[in-house]
């Protein structure tokens, strides 16, 4: 039997890789809130084992960095955001394929190291001299909805750290570096058995969460469709999100 050239072996070896199995599959860009980073790495390995042909590509980050990167012309696919108001922005500026919908909501968490080395037992603590307390910037739904909550409670806001997303608040807590921190209630469950949650009693607030397609390719709007789905939403209660 002759050698193959060259080009006929290179040939073979293409259609072996796109003929019997292969072939590039397609990529889904999913741009989601940090707190959404559990579940959605849960949500995207049942969306990749029920869609062998689709790889589902995650960028976690605050809400209004995600927000920033859309704006700027970032290729995202899907946005799902931790409220309505970042996610209207990105409405407003003509960057989604179609209306964003609610899909889960999360509670606003006090949360402490296990130790607790400050005694934090309630809101008022959180402005006694010496504490350290993180909190999400203003900007970041974490922040706004924090920031809302003290108001309430005629708490005065005097955070030694502001942080670009609701899981570098925990970070800041889980190390020590902060006697205390505002996130969501589903941060606490991923602090494990490094953080406690101290009540905050009748000041109790959510954020809704949206998710809108962000390009218009089909493959966007089939991935959303899975989240706001019965499978989606299993997984998303698992975690400890409500519904909307």
């Amino acid at each position: 039997m002759r050698a193959l050239g060259l080009g006929v072996l290179a040939g073979v070896l293409a259609w072996l890789v796109t003929g019997c199995g292969g072939g590039d599959k397609t990529t889904v860009t999913v741009y989601a809130a940090a707190s959404l980073s559990e579940a959605f790495e849960d949500l995207a390995t049942e969306y990749d084992n029920a869609n062998p042909d689709v790889d589902v590509k995650l960028n976690f980050a605050g809400s209004a960095r995600l927000a920033a990167q859309i704006s700027a012309g970032a290729r995202a696919d899907v946005f799902a955001s931790a409220n309505a108001a970042t996610m209207s922005r990105v409405v407003a500026e003509g960057r989604t394929a179609a209306p964003p919908v609610l899909f889960v909501r999360n509670r606003l968490a006090l949360v402490v190291p296990i130790d607790n080395p400050g005694n934090v037992t309630g809101l008022e603590d959180l402005s006694e001299d010496g504490l350290v307390l993180a909190v999400c910037a203003p900007e970041v739904p974490c922040g706004a909805l924090a920031r809302a909550v003290l108001l309430d409670a005629g708490v005065n806001l005097d955070a030694d750290t502001e942080e670009t997303s609701v899981r570098a608040v925990l970070t800041k807590v889980t190390l020590g570096e902060a006697d205390a921190g505002l996130v969501y209630a589903t941060d606490v469950a991923a602090g494990g058995d490094k953080v406690a949650e101290v009540p905050l009693g009748p000041q109790i607030r959510f954020n809704d969460y949206p998710v809108a397609p962000v390009s218009d390719r089909a493959v966007a709007a089939e991935f959303v469709d899975f989240v706001l789905g019965p499978d989606g939403q299993r997984i998303l209660r698992s975690h400890g999100f409500e519904s909307p």
